[in-house]
Order: structure tokens, then sequence, then C-alpha cells
């Protein structure tokens, strides 16, 4: 029998969509903080993770060549960090758990998961898991992952203590319909790092002055808030469009609409 989210429940996701909505073009980052909050308040979470995953040409491997480029966290803890470090070096050493196997066999549609849909029993006495998860402080997790194209995905993660009961399939349900109705949100978080038509991740800095951009301000402006030179703003701003294969700030809104993605 397929679980269906309360009518209740999908009006409060309603709300929340709504109010993505109203955060201006350059006002990404509070939105993805906004939505975090959000969902760990609909589904309730110890904390809540974003992550851009891109998929590498080369790599033939457990991950199909899949790796998170940008980890952004609700509550930002240096052991996030260095669990997907961990993470990463294990695939270069060739070795994979389960786990990542089985996320992203399912890659290129939508999908969502709690570790228990993935693994027997028994895993929750491995030595990854341990590793990667309890000794943070996380006992069960509850992943998204939307396809925005064939080499990049966006993914939303859901994290409990041992003070909190495991994540139920009602719960998955609403996780999946939470995040599965706002395909505009994942493309603008990916385009905002440079991960979906540009042809290199935009560095930080590069990022701040994309905010700025989004917002209308001339360079000078940008320069000023951002404690810059005016030729420094400038080489960004070309940066940013040649990586974007663009020439024009109203190329660049078009991008970001959805009206034009060449690449």
């Amino acid at each position: 029998m397929q679980l269906r989210p309360s009518h209740e429940y999908c009006d409060r996701v309603q709300q929340l969509w709504d109010q993505l909505i109203d955060f201006e073009a350059g006002e990404l980052e509070p939105a993805l903080n906004h939505c975090m909050r959000g969902l760990s308040k609909l589904i309730a979470a110890s904390n809540v993770t974003w992550v851009g995953f891109v998929r590498l040409v080369s790599p033939r491997d457990a991950a199909f060549g899949w790796r998170p480029r940008i980890l952004r966290v609700l509550h930002p803890a240096a052991a996030m960090e260095e669990r997907m470090k961990r993470g990463r070096l294990r695939l270069k050493r060739g070795t994979a758990d389960v786990t990542t196997v089985e996320v992203w066999r399912g890659a290129g549609s939508f999908r969502a998961h709690r570790f228990c849909d993935l693994v027997e029993p028994d895993w929750f006495e491995s030595d990854y898991y341990r590793d990667q998860f309890l000794s943070q402080g996380i006992h069960d997790a509850l992943f998204s992952y939307y396809p925005i194209n064939s080499q990049s995905e966006s993914a939303f993660g859901l994290f409990r203590g041992a003070d909190m009961p495991p994540f139920s399939e009602a719960e998955r349900e609403e996780l999946a319909y939470a995040v599965r109705g706002i395909k505009w949100f994942h493309r603008r978080l990916l385009l905002a790092h440079g991960l979906l038509v540009a042809s290199k991740p935009i560095t930080p800095t590069e990022r701040r002055v994309l905010q700025e951009l989004l917002k209308g301000e001339p360079e000078k402006t940008i320069a000023a808030e951002l404690g810059q030179t005016y030729n420094s703003t400038h080489e960004h701003v070309a940066n940013i469009y040649r990586k974007f294969g663009i020439n024009s700030r109203s190329e660049l809104m078009a991008i970001w609409l959805g009206k034009q993605f060449a690449r």
C-alpha cells in the first residue's frame, strides 16, 4: 500500500515552497538555509545537509563516477566534511560501501531512501557505519536525490541521533513530496555553484559576486560591498561569464530563470 502525506502536511510543504519563491535571485544561500530549517521542522531531524553531486567522465567505479562537489550543513560541523573526505578516499582506493553502490545504481531517477531501505540489518554493526555515522552521533538518515541532468544531482539528507526514533516509511514519502516539487530550486542550487552549465565550478569569491549580479547591483557597488577594487570585481564578472559561456547580465538572468540551457 502506497503511503501518502496528509493534507495538513501537504499544506505546510506548499507554504515552504511559497516562501522559497519569495527569496530574491541573489539570496540563494539564505533560501537554502531556510529550506533546510523548514525540512527539519516538517520531518523532525537533528541536522540537515544539501549536497551537489557531479558525475566525472573518467572513473568507472562503485559510485559510477559520481562525486560530491558542494556540501552545505544546517548546523555546520567539521566532522561532516571529514566524513566526505574519507568517503572520497575509499572510492579512490577502489572500495565502496554497499550504501554508496545502491545509491548510485539508481542515478538518473528521483529517489528517497533510509538506511534500512538499502542494507541488511547486520550493516548496522559494520565498521563503516560506526566510522561514518555513529562517530558523529548519527544513528539514522533519510536521503533524497534529484537528477537535474545526466551529470548532476541535488541531494538533501536528514539525520537523527540516538534520542530520536528511526525514520519511518511515511517520513520517507513526506521528504519525497517536499523536495520533488521544486525542480527550479534544485536547479538554482547547482547553478549558483557552477555545477550545471558552467565549464568549471565557480570559486567562493565568484559565487559572492554572482549573488550580487543577480540582485542587479552595478559592478562598482559590488566592489564596495565586497571590499574589492573595481578591477578585481570586473575580472570576477568576466570569469563568471566565461565559465557560463555568456556575454552579458541579461544572458545570466536568462539562464537563472531557466530560459537558456545551452550547455
